[in-house]
């Protein structure tokens, strides 16, 4: 497995990270708020690291409020991945759309993905790492969380779209 280099400050330079992205497993407590509710809680999670993006945090399906959420009309696909699938969360009446995507079957390499859940920070109330809230990834469509442990520059914003 190849390491990733730290900045002066100790964080993760999100260039080190390879392409084709790697899975590792994380032991830190994630957690997805939503209108006033723990949507998802692990510390079984897993991370995928792929250079220019900050990380996206990956929920196994035991430790998400399934039962918030239904499938969405969206789909698309990774090129290293596969097909990924939309999830919209509802409580009540309140919607929101395509706050997750899932793989239900992903491409070789990339199995331990299997219908674990991936929320966009951007669209959820509060997504924290061990109690520290993340930021979103910039532009709709990548769904990383920033944390004070990685540095970008990062794909998404306006700009990038050719990195």
């Amino acid at each position: 497995m190849d390491k990733v280099s730290m900045t002066e400050d100790g964080a993760e330079s999100v260039w080190d990270y390879p392409r084709p992205p790697r899975i590792e497993a994380v032991r830190s407590r994630l957690v997805v708020e939503v209108h006033g509710r723990v949507v998802a809680e692990t510390t079984d999670g897993l991370r995928v690291l792929e250079t220019s993006h900050p990380p996206t945090y990956y929920i196994p399906p035991a430790d998400v409020a399934r039962e918030l959420l239904q499938p969405g009309n969206r789909t698309s696909v990774c090129e290293f991945k596969g097909p990924a699938v939309y999830w919209d969360l509802m409580i009540g009446r309140y919607r929101v759309a395509d706050i997750a995507w899932s793989y239900p079957q992903p491409w070789r390499g990339y199995e331990r993905l299997a219908d674990h859940f991936c929320f966009y920070a951007s669209r959820c109330d509060r997504c924290s790492v061990d109690g520290e809230v993340v930021a979103a990834q910039p532009g709709d469509f990548y769904g990383g969380w920033i944390t004070r442990g990685v540095r970008g520059p990062f794909k998404g914003g306006p700009g990038t779209a050719g990195w």
